[in-house]
């Protein structure tokens, strides 16, 4: 069978923004389903309704921010949007990825390019925010070689020093490259840094890779967590039980349950995370996350085998307050959120 989309994607220049068509014909019988975000058809069509907007990368900056949309790699239309602060001196590098559990989201929707727009302002920092292949038109690790290209293309660039890029390559400090995502993105940030530091520490250079941030990050695992079970959530919650198991079938490869090492990285035990060279590593824990109980274990495990990790939590919010700002509490804890990034980033 033929296999064809209802919601095509791709980078339109013209618009400046991530162009969504969908045509108005229906797709009988709906296998899989996040409300309000995406339908996988029995014909193999997927829907994703635009529910949060897309906008193009000039909209309603800070003062002294400049954004633009650069192509990475036109053959799987792979981007990235890169905000770059007017503040004086060589910047921190963040490369970012998004959430939506590997299968939605957009470096182009609103509430991204809102938050990454005043995290740049704020923690003084460049960021490269990825537009990487989503599930399941693209099971992992599609999610986890274009965070590794983008790597890639950043050192080339930064070698090359090619002219259409120096409006950011130029503001950029190139021994303080962080990699950074909240929920699916920070277990992208989490299993690119790991892809990373296993291989020649000099195949980065003239980059260096001083410290990972994940915000919630999206683990998962066959047993569940005390959190997973009783955390009371919501009814407008980011991340429900039911949704993360949705996630989790589509994004996985076919025949791989939650122990998988992408999905749980404690579920082979720690030897192969002993031998790691990772950086210093920043986890941002929401306390009302189903994640909570998760994110915590492995903290604990990396602690407990003497990596750096600095854990912070956020009281009285849930999965991707900082993205999802509906209450004037979400709002502070994400303030709080930029200012500890931010104290992370320049020590």
């Amino acid at each position: 069978m033929k296999f064809r989309r209802m919601s095509t994607i791709s980078l339109d220049p013209r618009l400046n923004l991530q162009a969504i068509k969908n045509p108005p014909n229906q797709h009988g019988v709906v296998l899989e389903e996040i409300e309000g975000f995406l339908r996988v058809h029995k014909d193999g069509n997927i829907e994703r309704p635009p529910i949060i907007p897309t906008v193009p990368s000039t909209l309603a900056l800070p003062h002294g921010v400049t954004a633009k949309d650069v192509v990475i790699d036109k053959f799987t239309n792979l981007w990235a949007r890169i905000y770059v602060p007017s503040h004086p001196g060589n910047l921190p590098v963040l490369v970012y990825f998004h959430g939506g559990g590997f299968c939605v989201g957009s470096a182009a929707w609103s509430c991204y390019h809102d938050f990454l727009a005043n995290l740049a302002c704020k923690a003084s920092c460049v960021i490269i925010s990825v537009n990487y292949r989503l599930a399941p038109e693209n099971r992992l690790p599609a999610a986890y070689d274009d965070g590794f290209k983008t790597l890639m293309w950043v050192k080339q660039q930064a070698l090359s020093e090619p002219s259409e890029q120096r409006w950011w390559l130029s503001r950029c400090s190139l021994s303080s490259l962080f990699i950074v995502g909240d929920s699916a993105g920070a277990n992208i940030a989490y299993n690119v840094t790991t892809q990373l530091v296993s291989r020649d520490p000099s195949s980065l250079r003239p980059l260096s890779l001083k410290g990972t941030i994940l915000i919630q990050p999206f683990f998962g695992g066959e047993a569940r967590t005390w959190s997973e079970k009783y955390a009371t959530q919501p009814p407008t919650s980011a991340l429900t039980l039911s949704n993360s198991d949705v996630y989790w079938r589509l994004a996985l490869p076919l025949g791989a349950n939650k122990d998988h090492p992408w999905c749980n990285p404690l579920a082979n035990g720690m030897t192969k995370l002993r031998d790691l060279r990772l950086p210093a590593i920043m986890v941002c824990i929401s306390e009302l996350d189903i994640l909570k109980d998760r994110n915590l274990e492995v903290c604990n495990a990396l602690s407990s085998l003497g990596k750096r990790v600095e854990t912070t939590m956020y009281k009285g919010v849930g999965h991707a307050f900082q993205v999802m700002q509906n209450s004037q509490l979400s709002y502070s804890r994400t303030q709080d959120l930029i200012s500890h990034i931010k104290a992370f980033i320049n020590q």
